[in-house]
């Protein structure tokens, strides 16, 4: 094991066992160093690695601190894996995510306030007429968000944000015949939005499942036609 690895590693077992809670600050680096048996540049480069991790936080002129550990801020990291995901990794996060946002979707219909079904309706008027790919995809992924939120779950929102990110959307879309799949994209969301207004939540539900099963199929279709290129348009 890396001598880095084991820093933190070292450290992580400290969080877990209570000894460094959330919120508090860590010792002096000199002090931790000999309390861990590592040295001082191993500790750096572990506290550097846990920092890029959400897992520390560093103040300036302050010193190191555990972070709030909260679910939602450790997901953030990942939505990188999702930025490069191609082939048949960017399939896998699709199929996870057809598992939990139609469920999520159906749970809305009960809590989304009229307020919220009027803004779902301006972000879908306005999507209407993106001119680039990337407004689309931008207000694609503002619908899908107000929905989740709804539900009133961090780590769900997190999660499913992480699964599709605004770089994988538009690299479907514009693999995809950027036109017609913005067209389903409208058809789709429109039915989504009238399953929620009409506080339908298995209706919600299945035209969320719709929705996305489009995109997984697309997706299989053409790892099965060309599995050797990447889903990049």
């Amino acid at each position: 094991m890396a001598l880095t690895d084991e820093a933190m590693d070292k450290i992580k077992a400290m969080i877990i066992a209570g000894e460094l809670a959330p919120g508090s600050r860590l010792p002096k680096e000199e002090l931790l160093a000999a309390q861990l048996g590592l040295s001082r540049n191993s500790l750096r480069e572990a506290v550097r690695a846990l920092t890029a991790m959400r897992i520390l936080m560093v103040r300036q002129g302050d010193g190191t601190y555990v972070s709030s550990l909260e679910p939602h801020l450790l997901l953030e990291t990942l939505s990188f894996a999702s930025d490069v995901s191609q082939g048949r990794t960017a399939l896998q996060l699709i199929q996870v995510r057809r598992l939990l946002e139609p469920q999520a979707t159906g749970l809305a219909a009960a809590l989304l306030t009229p307020r919220d079904l009027r803004e779902l309706g301006d972000i879908l008027t306005r999507s209407k007429s993106a001119a680039t790919v990337e407004e689309f995809v931008a207000h694609d992924i503002a619908f899908h968000a107000r929905i989740i939120e709804a539900v009133g779950n961090p780590v769900l929102s997190m999660l499913l944000r992480v699964l599709s990110t605004s770089t994988q959307r538009a690299r479907i879309v514009r693999g995809s015949q950027a036109r017609r799949a913005v067209d389903n994209a409208h058809r789709d969301h429109q039915q989504i939005l009238d399953a929620l207004r009409a506080r339908d939540a298995l209706l919600a539900a299945s035209a969320a499942t719709v929705h996305i099963t489009a995109v997984e199929q697309w997706l299989a279709t053409s790892l099965t036609d060309a599995p050797e290129e990447p889903l990049t348009g």
